[in-house]
């Protein structure tokens, strides 16, 4: 079988700067400009202040608003505008100083300390354990009273304190970059750690250093006019914490003179805040997920095949069975991704279908698109992903039809699926007898004590000779072809119509690949289950299947029964997998032969 080539005709989806994600939070709009109106309000003072913030005028003291002070005087007869608007430059002065000091010293510390580990690790790691157990605001009334209440150094040494923040953020990403082959290969080639420590890892670290840095501005600007309150700071300076003060001794007669400073102090903070909350839900994402109109227009695109498309759909015959004999049956499956460059298909045009009691392999090399066809049958496509089909019935059920909630319901039910790597499908913090138990009871509905027995009994039947002690253990206490059986005995436990198993055997050794491809026909037969084996390797094509769908580049390129195929491949790429797969292997009637020969000979002996 053949297709025609996917039309070029896919809508470009524009790469989306964070920025303009940025944008579309309306919360975070409206944050952003309230600071920057406080940015330019700062900035512009000088021009912007209708009097020089220390001149003082007996005329206005505890003045109202108006008579040209637009907010009135303060107790020492100064303009509570040209202050607050002086006080902006202080406030935010202080914010930066004290977050450069805490990315000076915290980001390169946690840095160091996520990749080196170690000692390196352990004196980091007390040093900024040490900082947080300091009472900060009783150590900074010291540095206060220690430099004649410098204002930078006292924000220095807010800094100081707002380094662990910095240095845990830091130290936790590195650890968990660090393990990446990327670093391990950039360590090979020669690359020294101070240029891996200045390109990858400080790279690595600079989404949630942007977020931190929003929130620890918010904090030093509440600290700093917590310290300006209390009187520390020249009095000269005009700041938000000592107009506060100022406010507070006369708050029960003049409350706007406290009014005023608040309001500011407050709305400066929480903008702060809200900035950094969106940053937080935005940056993390590494790529941007299209939106609801992009994905309708990729959906559209990927639904609408060409005419040469569909007259090569319906001369292929691509159907074995009819609708009503299928336990799955897909119809013109496409599957589709948004990048930056536009829409990359994985699949498409996909037909297939498999019958009660029949095992079907989808065999391709990687990238072919065969794994993403499974994924979209069992509705597990990655974030991102789209899929269209004329339709995808499972049981009779056309699951395109159905809810999210319908749809999900069908896996473990009509639907099992057995992963390709066994223990990283396995949850390290739970023992399989929860593991096992868990579906049965909430997705089955059986008692505790009804799903723990129905677990032991599909143990059992895996193969697995010591259950109870299997139950009552931690994926990391079996071995990965024990770990295979586990997952293939969940699969098997809801006793599903149709059982996927994506590459089962793949990261076992040979011996073990024999059994379990041996235990997967015989529950198949028992159950009468249609059975479909993604694979790239013929052999076990050879081993279990009846009937074979090849892939190539998203495509179908040849199916048929496994013996047609193997004895007159259509297609050259099929011929190629087959030499590929089975080069130098002997058949297995080849081996079954070579054994009864061997078992012969012992019996002579």
């Amino acid at each position: 079988m053949t297709t025609a080539p996917f039309p070029a005709t896919l809508a470009p989806v524009r790469r989306i700067s964070l920025l303009r994600r940025y944008l579309r939070r309306p919360l975070g709009v409206v944050a952003l400009v309230v600071l920057l109106l406080v940015v330019a309000a700062a900035v512009l003072a000088p021009w912007l202040a209708p009097f020089d913030p220390n001149f003082v005028t007996f005329k206005i003291v505890h003045a109202e608003p108006g008579n040209g002070h637009l907010l009135g005087g303060d107790s020492a007869g100064r303009d509570i505008l040209s202050r607050l608007l002086y006080g902006a430059r202080t406030t935010l002065y202080g914010a930066v100083i004290t977050c450069v000091a805490g990315l000076v010293l915290g980001v390169p510390a946690g840095v160091s300390a996520g990749y080196f580990g170690g000692v390196t690790d352990r004196i980091c790691s007390w040093i900024s354990d040490a900082l947080q157990s300091i009472p900060g605001m009783i150590v900074l009334l010291v540095v206060a009273a220690g430099t004649g209440q410098s204002f930078p150094v006292l924000m220095v040494a807010l800094g100081v304190f707002m380094a662990p923040g910095y240095y845990r953020i830091s130290r936790a990403r590195a650890m968990a970059v660090r393990k990446e082959p990327y670093i391990d290969a950039a360590r090979v080639a020669g690359v020294t750690n101070p240029r891996i420590l200045r390109t990858h890892m400080m790279r690595a670290v600079y989404a949630p250093i942007v977020v931190q840095t929003a929130l620890t501005a918010g904090i030093a600007i509440g600290m700093q006019a917590g310290l300006q309150f209390l009187g520390i700071g020249s009095a000269s300076t005009p700041s938000w914490g000592q107009m506060m003060n100022d406010g507070f001794n006369t708050m029960l007669t003049f409350p706007k003179i406290l009014l005023w400073p608040s309001i500011a102090l407050g709305v400066t903070i929480a903008a702060l805040a809200f900035i950094g909350s969106t940053l937080a839900d935005l940056i993390s994402i590494r790529a941007e997920q299209p939106s609801k109109r992009s994905r309708a227009r990729v959906r559209h695109e990927l639904a609408a095949p060409s005419a040469a498309e569909l007259s090569d759909r319906v001369a292929s015959g691509s159907h074995e069975h009819a609708l009503e004999d299928c336990a799955l049956r897909v119809e013109n499956l496409r599957v589709g991704y948004a990048t930056q460059s536009g829409v990359k298909e994985v699949v498409r045009g996909v037909s297939l279908d498999a019958a009660p009691g029949e095992v079907l392999g989808i065999v391709g090399e990687s990238g072919s698109g065969k794994t993403q066809t499974s994924f979209a049958v069992l509705d597990l496509l990655p974030s991102g992903g789209t899929a269209v089909a004329d339709g995808i019935w499972i049981s009779g059920r056309e699951v395109s039809k159905l809810s999210s909630a319908e749809r999900a319901a069908l896996l473990g039910r009509s639907i099992g699926y057995v992963p390709q790597e066994p223990l990283s499908n396995l949850d390290p913090c739970y023992t399989i007898e929860h593991q096992l138990v868990e579906p049965l009871r909430y997705v089955h509905g059986l008692s505790k004590a009804d799903a723990r027995a129905r677990a032991r009994e599909v143990l059992v039947r895996v193969g697995i000779t010591d259950p109870e002690r299997v139950l009552g253990s931690y994926p990391h206490q079996i071995s990965g072809g024990m770990a295979q059986r586990v997952l293939i005995a969940g699969a098997v436990s809801g006793r599903p119509s149709v059982l996927v198993a994506d590459e089962p055997t793949t990261a076992l050794d040979v011996t073990v690949q024999a059994e379990v491809l041996e235990l997967l026909r015989e529950l198949q037969q028992e159950y009468g289950m249609a059975l479909v084996i993604v694979t790239h390797n013929f052999g076990v094509v050879a081993d279990i299947c009846d009937r074979v769908v090849v892939m190539k580049d998203g495509r179908i390129v040849e199916t048929g029964r496994v013996e047609q195929i193997f004895r007159a491949p259509a297609h050259p790429y099929t011929a190629e997998l087959i030499s590929a797969s089975l080069d130098d292997v002997e058949g297995r009637d080849e081996l079954d032969r070579a054994l009864a020969h061997a078992g012969g000979e012992d019996d002579a002996r």
